[in-house]
C-alpha cells in the first residue's frame, strides 16, 4: 500500500501547478505539471510490474 501512498502524494503534489497552469497561464507551472504527470507513468508502470509478479507468483 506504500506504493498507492506514493502515487497520492505525487498527484496531491501537483494540484497547485496544475492551478497556475490552468487558470494563470503560468507555462513554468505547466512544465511542472508535465514532469509530474512523467513520473506518475512511471511510478504507475513499475507497480504494475509489480502486481504481475506477485500475481504470477501465487499460482
Amino acid at each position: 500500500m506504500s506504493r498507492f501512498k506514493e502515487v497520492q502524494e505525487l498527484v496531491e503534489s501537483l494540484e497547485a501547478d496544475f492551478t497556475k497552469f490552468y487558470e494563470a497561464g503560468n507555462k513554468a507551472a505547466g512544465t511542472r505539471v508535465r514532469n509530474g504527470m512523467q513520473a506518475i507513468k512511471n511510478l504507475a508502470q513499475e507497480i504494475r510490474a509489480e502486481v504481475t509478479a506477485k500475481k504470477n507468483a501465487a499460482k
